[in-house]
């Protein structure tokens, strides 16, 4: 049954679902590392075991699809099969093989008078997770939620209702299995957008808000939230490639970042090009952009070298395409690239392509973005690149977490001081 027939009360329910969620979080601040790993590895073994239920709830959906304006790419992100849920499974098992963060001592001294004073890993407590139609996430978002020690209330996109309610159904009987709270995850039962709006206002239930998918949803959530919004608007990300780059790797490495998928967050959107190299590197560039089906667009300066390319407007040189469309400038000199791109990148990710090792350092040190890559491709910014596992976003703000946010970030920390009856004089 849809909740939303039965939901007649949302501010009532809204609350209900963030106290258990809190109640949870309580509970989980004191579970054992080896606890939560049992439960990562039965929700693995129940996914195996449900993977026909879970295809079926997922076909009821993919029956729906059309019906909400998905594209092909969106439902192919929304499709479940046999091999996609072994890879589900198997995620939670490496989750399961990474440290456990909470309890970790992230340093300690000792006073002069005697005192110990230790900074200790501690979770978050309440996580409010709003995302879009990947059923998958699901799965990801509570386990590192769970295995950071963070009671988590899931509210999925409703192009993946079904396939939501089956993995949850999932999650939550092998917390019950494991002795674990039950209400450690839960999962939103009504599609009515009135609902977010209520849980974002439970400040003093729910501890920190993470929206992910379009800047629709981010621009809503960050206006109404009472709580912290861990979040990143736009994905502007920016190649640079500098006077002394190896011509060549600069091309695979635009291509990759542009081509590789060009849907997602750490997709190259834009192309810096230093002038000496322009003149060679350009109609390069262009020609294998354009086997890619790349529509380039070009300021003045780059126009000169692909004159059949589109004129760029201001705009593009802030565009977050998120589709086969790169912009294109040209400067004078590192400084010239550095200044534009802190302009115009929305602080996700930006690569420099450079043989020139002061360059790639200034570049480097100067850029203010939550990535920063040398001679290598934009799509590495996430979170299994850099070892952290799954994430559940990647984050351009400076406060709390910043980048991919895998277990680390979904902490806090607090201060335990032991004495021996010292007292303040």
């Amino acid at each position: 049954m849809n909740a939303t027939e039965t939901l007649t009360d949302l501010e009532t329910y809204t609350r209900d679902v963030a106290e258990r969620a809190k109640t949870a979080s309580r509970e989980l601040m004191t579970v054992s590392g080896a606890k939560k790993i049992e439960w990562l590895r039965c929700a693995a073994d129940l996914i195996r075991e449900r993977t026909t239920t879970l295809i079926d709830e997922n076909a009821r959906d993919l029956e729906q699809a059309p019906n909400y304006g998905l594209t092909d790419a969106a439902i192919d992100r929304l499709r479940l099969t046999e091999d996609r849920l072994e890879n589900i499974a198997a995620a939670l098992e490496q989750i399961a093989l990474l440290p456990d963060p909470i309890g970790e001592v992230i340093e300690s001294n000792s006073r002069p008078n005697g005192l110990l004073v230790t900074r200790v890993r501690v979770p978050l407590g309440v996580v409010f997770f709003i995302y879009e139609s990947r059923p998958n996430v699901t799965v990801d978002a509570a386990a590192l939620c769970v295995k950071s020690g963070n009671a988590v209330i899931l509210r999925g996109g409703k192009e993946a209702f079904h396939s939501n309610q089956a993995f949850h159904a999932i999650l939550a009987d092998a917390l019950e299995q494991t002795d674990l709270p039950r209400h450690a995850v839960q999962l939103v039962e009504t599609t009515d957008r009135e609902a977010v709006g209520r849980f974002l206002r439970l400040k003093e239930l729910i501890d920190v808000t993470i929206p992910r998918g379009g800047k629709g949803l981010i621009e809503r959530v960050t206006s109404e939230a009472t709580m912290p919004v861990i979040k990143h608007f736009d994905g502007n990300c920016h190649v640079y490639v500098d006077k002394l780059a190896d011509l060549s790797l600069a091309v695979e490495i635009t291509v990759n970042s542009k081509c590789q998928r060009p849907g997602v967050c750490n997709a190259a959107e834009s192309l810096i090009v230093h002038r000496d190299v322009a003149e060679e590197f350009l109609p390069a560039i262009a020609r294998a952009l354009k086997e890619q089906d790349v529509e380039l667009r070009c300021s003045p300066e780059a126009l000169k070298w692909i004159p059949d390319a589109e004129p760029a407007t201001e705009e593009d040189y802030g565009a977050e395409y998120l589709d086969l469309i790169i912009s294109v400038h040209v400067v004078d000199d590192l400084e010239s690239a550095i200044s534009h791109i802190n302009q115009y990148s929305s602080g996700h990710t930006e690569a420099i392509v450079t043989d020139d090792l002061p360059a790639s350092q200034r570049f480097s040190t100067a850029i203010d973005s939550s990535a920063v890559i040398v001679n290598a491709s934009t799509r590495f910014n996430d979170g299994e690149e850099f070892g952290l596992g799954a994430e559940i976003g990647i984050s351009t703000d400076k406060f709390h977490a910043r980048g991919p946010c895998g277990l680390r970030e979904l902490t806090s920390y607090k201060y335990v001081v032991h004495g021996a009856g010292q007292l303040k004089g």
